[in-house]
């Protein structure tokens, strides 16, 4: 009897053991992602909108798209982990979206990550993060051998150049690389984010772009760069003549994401990373009305959530 009592005992164990170990791995039904701002800016320094870094945040896990300028501080002011998100995912290679990179990589190794940094995005992301070690290895090497002790390979970066499609699937997640024009980048992309509540598009860098439109079709959230249609003119200064063909070779007016809007119809449309030019709040709104959206809109703010 006794012999039986701890068997079925052990079994009990061994079975609830089994189901919290599932439950880690599976999504709770409290776990309803939400999307933070983290940057709502461009490459001009504003102490209002730092520079560009969305997380969509699921439960315990942070995923981070871009690593702008002050992103750890973002983060840290966000209430969100600094110790390391559950992965990165970088639309493309401009200084505005990876400065924070290796503030990302190095600071969370010191704030305790023990893991590699699981790191997506275009070709040209693993030469730059192999540089950007080499820049810091002095550095590592005395945070590790030194008194600091950190984490012997703490830093490491687990790195995964991706092409259009699905880059990430786990945990009831699912990342998908949609492929976007950005002037004369090779390799830019926008982000959808699956979950089993929810459905959010990230644009990236883009210039009007039919990939996210169909990407972006009843999505319950569109996070769109923009810039007002209104305000573009030549700049006066060298080679500001050329700004009004950069910018509609970069990037998306209001207009234009109305357009989008307008056939995509997600839920709620924000706006972020926004190239103002003097632009107010009232005339981006009046602009994507223009282009025909007539749902939900938000200007963005950072460290605001939705």
């Amino acid at each position: 009897m006794v012999v039986r009592f701890f068997a079925v005992a052990a079994a009990v164990v061994l079975t609830t053991a089994a189901a919290a170990a599932a439950a880690a791995q599976s999504p709770s039904p409290t776990d309803s992602a939400r999307v933070v701002l983290l940057g709502t800016g461009t490459p001009r320094p504003n102490p209002e909108a730092s520079q560009a870094a969305t997380a969509v945040v699921m439960g315990q896990r942070v995923f981070l798209v871009d690593a702008g300028a002050a992103v750890m501080r973002q983060l840290a002011a966000a209430g969100l982990p600094v110790n390391g998100v559950s992965a990165l995912f970088l639309t493309h290679l401009h200084t505005d979206h990876t400065l924070g990179y290796p503030d990302l990589v190095l600071t969370s190794w010191v704030m305790g990550r023990r893991t590699p940094l699981e790191a997506y995005g275009p070709r040209g992301l693993r030469r730059m993060t192999d540089h950007l070690l080499a820049a810091w290895s002095e550095d590592i090497a005395i945070r590790t051998n030194g008194l600091e002790r950190e984490a012997p390979g703490g830093y490491r970066v687990a790195v995964h150049e991706i092409r259009a499609g699905v880059v990430y699937d786990s945990g009831g997640v699912r990342v998908t690389a949609i492929p976007v024009q950005h002037g004369e980048w090779r390799d830019a992309f926008a982000f959808r984010f699956d979950t089993p509540d929810r459905s959010i598009v990230i644009s990236g860098d883009t210039r009007p772009s039919a990939a996210i439109e169909q990407a972006a079709r009843g999505v319950d959230v569109l996070v769109h760069e923009v810039y007002p249609e209104t305000r573009l003119a030549p700049e006066q200064r060298p080679g500001g003549e050329h700004w009004p063909d950069y910018m509609r070779a970069f990037h998306t007016s209001d207009v234009e994401l109305g357009r989008l809007a307008a056939a995509a119809q997600p839920r709620l449309l924000i706006l972020s990373h926004i190239v103002r030019m003097g632009g107010t709040d009232a005339e981006l709104l009046a602009g994507v009305r223009s282009g025909g959206f007539t749902g939900r809109v938000v200007i963005g703010r950072d460290l605001e959530r939705y």
